[in-house]
């Protein structure tokens, strides 16, 4: 669909191979177009309102120029070779640029409706923008003459001379899948360029430095593990089926889509301060990222060793000292953070820091889904799918005990936490040490009963006195359940001392 420049016009293409034109105002069609071979995918008007004139393409890769005047086709042009994807027009009218997915742009002359120049430019193209013609140096533009912007396959928005067919200028290539550009458009009063991705993102640049000013996440998919950053919980950092991480200001709803990972992020953890926060994925690495005062955020380190996925990850309670891994390899990995990434308020000239991992241990038969740490840093907790649960003394990892019991895989553990003072920040004492699994932990201590389905998740909250537990339903819960998005909430209260611990309701449902 296009409006002519008038915005009375609309023009539609169909999967018949028809193009019509309607009358916004008046509510009827105008014309009707026949000719056009398969799917009719692209319309445009000419940008001059008096010439009324309209440009199609189909399937056939031609582009078809239409007159409104004579209801006729004036000329079809015939270049390029794969679907046609954009059409720009020069500001005088007499030019016209078209892009393509086999890889080149077209100059036409639309007085001779000939091509005058086929530039190659080595990747599927989605959009080509023409660009206003000023110098403007910081993008290579230093001459006068046709100058024109291109997005696709690769990512990246690159500046290109048409009268040489030359690369002028060529954006960082950014990291990660997902970053293929499906559309491009410039807003010359706004002075600003606006691409959207592949995954669904919208990223808007400034025009003549090509420096990126806002991004918005159009689409999250499944959210796999979510986090507040900041130390007033000022922002969230969210894990949704990508490589990508989406960082949210709470009060503005400003995103930043952070890239480094090359797979889907499968969890995440922060840091007591706040400040700090790790990611791990499928590519096998786990990642550090710092936020400064002004929101921003960068990876400053990255670690690689696990040979299968790493579904799970943990910070150091007491302080920022360390992070621990838990793998489908069926391994646990300790990464000491380095004092050099303590020290810095940015991360290095080089890149991230390395990270080395300082032991690694064999846990489980099987993979490793949830890892947790004790508030006083010396005990690990590990959950897999062999159905145990084992304690460990931290650092070297020397197994304490063995806990079965579970009927299935564990997929989650919570130990008691630190919490903040409201006045001095200063840590309160926790509860006696604890640990909780999905199910049940022997020598158990309560087994709490009352989901329908598996229990995906648990945390104590309150200091350690309730417990939340989150999972799945089997279709039998009532309807405001089920409208709720088919998911329950139950909350557990336990006694101080955690033995004996009776629940407050086992068959109620948030």
């Amino acid at each position: 669909m296009a409006f002519d420049p008038t915005s009375t016009l609309l023009a539609t293409g169909g999967c018949d191979g028809a193009v019509r034109v309607w009358d916004i105002v008046q509510h009827y069609g105008t014309h009707h177009f026949r000719g056009s071979p398969g799917v009719v995918h692209l319309v445009a008007f000419h940008p001059d309102p008096t010439r009324l004139l309209l440009f199609s393409s189909a399937t056939d890769a031609a582009i078809r120029v239409w007159s409104l005047q004579d209801r006729s086709c004036l000329a079809v042009l015939t270049a390029h070779y794969s679907a046609v994807t954009s059409l720009a027009f020069s500001a005088d009218g007499h030019t016209m640029l078209s892009s393509g997915r086999d890889k080149i742009c077209i100059i036409w002359d639309l007085q001779s409706c000939q091509a005058t120049r086929t530039v190659p430019v080595f990747e599927s193209v989605e959009a080509a923008v023409l660009l206003p013609e000023e110098p403007v140096s910081q993008l290579g533009v230093k001459s006068p003459g046709l100058y024109f912007l291109t997005a696709g396959d690769q990512g990246t928005l690159r500046v290109w001379e048409a009268a040489s067919g030359q690369c002028v200028y060529t954006q960082a290539q950014p990291p990660g899948p997902g970053r293929e550009l499906t559309h491009c458009t410039l807003a010359h009063t706004a002075g600003v360029v606006l691409t959207a991705t592949a995954d669904h993102n919208l990223l808007l640049y400034e025009a003549r430095s090509l420096r990126l000013q806002k991004q918005f996440a159009g689409y999250s998919e499944e959210v796999l593990d979510v986090r507040f950053l900041g130390p007033e919980d000022s922002h969230v950092v969210v894990a949704s089926n990508s490589p990508c991480l989406k960082v949210f200001e709470l009060q503005t709803s400003a995103c930043q889509i952070l890239h480094g990972h090359t797979d889907i992020v499968l969890a995440l953890d922060v840091f007591r301060k706040g400040w700090l926060f790790a990611s791990c994925a499928k590519d096998q690495s786990v990642r550090i990222w710092r936020m400064n005062k002004a929101g921003q955020v960068i990876c400053v380190a990255q670690g690689s060793g696990h040979t299968h996925s790493v579904g799970t990850v943990c910070c150091s309670r007491l302080k920022e000292s360390f992070l621990v891994t838990g793998s489908q390899d069926c391994t646990v990995k300790l990464w000491p953070l380095p004092k050099a990434l303590l020290s810095k308020n940015t991360a290095p000239d080089n890149g991230p820091i390395l990270l080395q991992a300082q032991t690694t241990q064999r846990c489980h038969d099987k993979d490793i889904n949830s890892v947790a740490i004790a508030p006083n840093d010396k005990l690990l907790a590990t959950g897999s799918q062999d159905r145990t649960a084992k304690l460990w003394a931290l650092p070297q990892c020397q197994l304490l005990g063995v806990f079965s019991g579970h009927r299935r895989g564990l997929w989650s553990l919570g130990t008691p936490g630190l919490q903040l003072s409201q006045g001095k920040q200063r840590s309160r004492p926790s509860p006696p040490p604890a640990l909780v699994t999905s199910h049940a932990l022997p020598p158990t201590l309560q087994t709490f009963e009352g989901h329908d389905a598996s229990v995906l998740k648990v945390a104590f909250v309150s200091r350690g006195t309730q417990l939340l537990s989150s999972g799945g339903w089997r279709g039998n819960l009532p309807d405001a359940e089920t409208r709720s998005g088919g998911c329950t909430a139950a909350g557990w209260t336990t006694a101080p001392s955690l033995g004996p611990v009776t629940p407050e309701s086992s068959s109620g449902r948030l």
